[in-house]
């Protein structure tokens, strides 16, 4: 268990406490997070764009923008988060070295790309795609949205990998 409290134990078939390792808090916490970052990102990444990426350059526009605005909202606070969090369980399970530090260590490299490669390429491009007029935009707007599509898939994929390592570190911890 980390140095963040009481875990969530499983009862035995007698109703007492049991001897498994506990899921903490803390690694509840992470699961969560990561979770819910990793497969927003992800789903807006394999389901939602494949098909925003079929329509008109009108309704295209005036799509992506509203996403710029529902997501808007949440990420800019939950992708930082994520991190953070994800650094500090990657610390506080550093002394159980092995797997646990490496998997832990190595979820936390994938949200940092993530989150570097949304700062530096994603959000430039939302923010300008933000103020296009739908019905008369910027030239190369087309070769802009592509290369928001790429780090899409970028960063989607960082996220989930993150997301994956984080799982496999924390039943790494539970089995042993």
């Amino acid at each position: 268990m980390s140095r963040f409290g009481r875990g969530i134990r499983p009862r035995d078939s007698h109703g007492g406490l049991s001897d498994t390792p506990a899921l903490d808090w803390f690694a509840f916490l992470i699961l969560v997070l990561t979770g819910f970052t990793a497969c927003a990102e992800f789903g807006s990444y394999a389901f939602v764009h494949p098909i925003t990426r079929r329509l008109p350059q009108r309704e295209f526009i005036a799509v992506e923008q509203g996403l710029l605005t529902s997501f808007g909202r949440v990420m800019p606070f939950l992708m930082p988060l994520t991190l953070i969090v994800a650094i500090t369980f990657a610390i506080s399970v550093w002394d159980e070295g092995g797997w646990t530090r490496g998997l832990a260590t190595a979820a936390a490299i994938a949200l940092a790309a993530a989150v570097i490669s949304t700062v530096i390429v994603n959000v430039p491009i939302n923010l300008q795609t933000a103020k296009w007029d739908p019905d008369d935009p910027p030239a190369d707007w087309k070769q802009t949205r592509a290369r928001w599509e790429l780090f899409q898939g970028v960063r989607s994929w960082l996220l989930l990998t993150g997301f994956v390592l984080i799982c496999a570190c924390i039943a790494v911890r539970l089995d042993g």
